[in-house]
């Protein structure tokens, strides 16, 4: 197999590690993600705090609560909440090397206050344009530090299960090694496959992109080969150069 049958293997990634993960990746990743853990936190709060509606009127408080406008501003507080945590924790590339640092970014940051002043001001606006009742307007900001307690526990939550996701990732990644050491492609795959599933539960970080995608050059280069482990040094050596 040689250089240029190798290159159209698919294997066309930058060659530049710093290239791997942008900040642009990071904080769309954690937009997403903060975004939706919000949204289920208040979901799950006004039905707590409210459980004398029906199921069709607390989708109408959601919906009158999470507006475009209420999204849009969570969307630029989070934003906000990244760069402030960065700037105070010391992260001066711009790029989180590890979940502990966006721990960190996102108290310093100030994330669930600012999801709090968010919550006060749609519930003021809702009960001023009459979208809800005084009484149920009462009900959610007296209940706000319920809603907020659910979201922040929804968040480190989630931490916890992404670091869970990194470890398997490295288990995963050893059982590959060991594998391709037996020459066994059917439990490498299975191990791939594992790998794959478990990246897109996890925000993207250098370290553990770098090795992964390592892992896919050389995986893709044994079964574009027919499953050949016969690979020239050469050929090693391009699947851990084009990262």
């Amino acid at each position: 197999m040689n250089t240029e049958l190798a290159l159209n293997n698919n294997l066309n990634i930058e060659n530049n590690k710093t290239n791997i993960v942008t900040v642009a990746e990071q904080n769309s990743f954690l937009e997403s993600n903060w975004g939706k853990l919000i949204n289920e936190g208040i979901n799950f709060g006004i039905k707590a705090l409210l459980p004398d509606l029906i199921e069709d009127q607390v989708i109408e408080v959601k919906d009158s609560l999470i507006t475009e406008g209420f999204s849009a501003a969570l969307k630029t507080g989070i934003d906000n909440v990244i760069d402030l945590g960065k700037s105070i924790i010391g992260i001066f590339t711009g790029k989180f090397e590890n979940i502990s640092q966006i721990q960190n970014a996102t108290k310093k940051g100030g994330l669930i206050d600012t999801v709090s002043d968010l919550l006060s001001d749609a519930i003021k606006s809702m009960k001023k344009s009459g979208k809800i009742s005084k009484s149920t307007s009462k009900a959610l900001e007296q209940g706000k530090d319920a809603i907020l307690d659910t979201i922040n526990n929804n968040i480190e939550n989630n931490f916890t299960s992404q670091i869970k996701s990194i470890n398997n990732i490295d288990k995963y990644i050893n059982n590959w090694n060991k594998y391709f050491e037996k020459k066994d492609f059917t439990n490498m795959e299975k191990q791939y496959k594992k790998i794959e599933k478990e990246l897109e539960n996890v925000v993207p970080l250098e370290n553990i992109l770098v090795k992964a995608r390592q892992l896919e050059n050389l995986h893709n280069l044994i079964k574009n080969n027919g499953k050949n482990f016969n690979l020239t040094k050469e050929e090693k050596e391009l699947a851990n150069k084009l990262i």
